[in-house]
């Protein structure tokens, strides 16, 4: 049985830096894709960054820059390094496993999610 277990969440000021982890268990070869998404007060769930076979990376525009995923395959962990936050950053962010990269769709297991808060 897949579980994921988010952390690293918090409040932060506007500019600083958070780091989330992602800690997977249960997995199999065939789940060969990690993401995180993340889902702002009031609006949908929205991709923010992905990573396949453990070393490709691709990121949303609006993070393209500030963010760096990356993927501990030896913990079977991912990580999110968020710097510069803004305030639009805040949500709570879900750690994603699948098969495949179609980002835009919502499929896989999740994380319960960890709330993350940039304030001014």
């Amino acid at each position: 049985q897949v579980q994921l277990v988010e952390s690293g969440g918090g409040l932060v000021q506007a500019g600083g830096s958070l780091r989330l982890s992602c800690a997977a268990s249960g997995s199999s070869a065939s789940l060969n894709a990690m993401g995180w998404y993340r889902q702002a007060p009031g609006k949908q769930r929205e991709w923010v960054a992905g990573i396949i076979s453990g070393y490709i990376t691709i990121y949303a525009d609006s993070v393209k820059g500030r963010f760096t995923i990356s993927r501990d395959n030896a913990k079977n962990t991912m990580y999110l390094q968020m710097n510069s936050l803004k305030l639009e950053d805040t949500g709570v962010y879900y750690c994603n496993l699948r098969a495949g990269s179609r980002w835009s769709v919502a499929t896989g297991y999740w994380g319960q999610g960890t709330q993350v808060t940039v304030s001014s």
